[in-house]
């Protein structure tokens, strides 16, 4: 029997040529919500492929039920990140059901050192963003080291992005902060509190989140600040439908109370700072000859 010898040396170079296309190979991210996604996508450029599972603009994410395919997504995932603190619990389980030494996880409320209870919504918190991006740029570069160069470029490149809506705030904080402003639900509430307007009505916002019933005493202070137009302006969650929400939005617009309409997920066509950017500018203009109550 003849035996074919394979040179040491061929047999060295074919392993370096399967670690590099191992290294070349694009890290696999799952993203629960879109907008971790985009900025994921952005951070990681061409060295990382996104599967972002909420991105549907005409689904309520606290109905969401994750399916087979989420499950298979999740399962081949280098980096995972998900919201945290009960916005999105059928990540913990999914993450739970597969098991892997290798993958990486980043919650992002718990970055920002937020429990359950406390406002999901933590996306429309610029400071939080920036310790999401700064997290997942030193997971992709633990990772993939021999790009750290790349990722760290792309993280100064999104920081500075995100200047212009800090920017923005501020101006809009010069000249809103203080105003009375009510909402059908959380959602744009830390965006508010940088504003420096003061959001009413927060057991109403906090049931229609929860999918449960309203008071009957929160629906009439609901009703008399928008009908005494105690309040500046409506923000309506244009995402979630909801009947009694729906009913505010009516009386809003019946009061002459400027409305406003936010999203929980990225719209198609739109990157993070572009979806922020139209929300704060849809505020600018509802509320264009309003002085600070201050």
């Amino acid at each position: 029997m003849t035996r074919f010898l394979f040179p040491l040396s061929a047999m060295l170079a074919l392993a370096c040529l399967g670690a590099a296309r191992a290294s070349a190979e694009p890290i696999a991210v799952v993203a629960a919500e879109n907008f971790y996604g985009d900025i994921a996508a952005q951070l990681g450029g061409s060295n990382v492929t996104v599967t972002s599972i909420l991105s549907n603009p005409d689904q309520d994410p606290h109905l969401f039920e994750a399916s087979a395919s989420t499950a298979r997504a999740i399962s081949a995932a280098r980096i995972v990140v998900y919201n945290g603190i009960d916005y999105d619990p059928w990540m913990e389980k999914l993450l739970g059901a597969a098991k892997s030494d290798d993958r990486l996880a980043i919650v992002v409320a718990d970055l920002a050192g937020k429990k359950p209870g406390d406002n999901p919504h933590v996306w429309y918190d610029l400071a939080v963003t920036e310790s999401f991006a700064k997290a997942f740029t030193a997971d992709l570069d633990r990772l993939d080291p021999a790009h750290k160069a790349d990722y760290d470029k792309r993280l100064e490149t999104f920081v500075q992005s995100l200047q212009p809506l800090k920017d923005k705030i501020t101006r809009l904080h010069a000249r809103l902060a203080g105003a009375k402003v009510t909402a059908t639900e959380p959602v744009f509430g830390y965006m508010l509190d940088a504003i420096g307007m003061v959001s009413r009505n927060m057991p109403f916002q906090i049931a229609v989140m929860n999918n449960t019933e309203p008071s009957a005493s929160d629906v009439a202070g609901f009703e008399k600040d928008l009908k005494t137009r105690t309040v500046r302006l409506l923000v309506y969650n244009s995402q979630a439908t909801d009947p009694i929400a729906d009913r505010m939005k009516k009386l809003a617009d019946e009061s002459h109370v400027p409305v406003i309409g936010v999203t929980e997920t990225e719209p198609p066509g739109k990157t993070y700072q572009g979806w922020l950017a139209s929300e704060l500018g849809a505020l600018d203009q509802a509320l264009p000859d309003q002085a600070s109550a201050k």
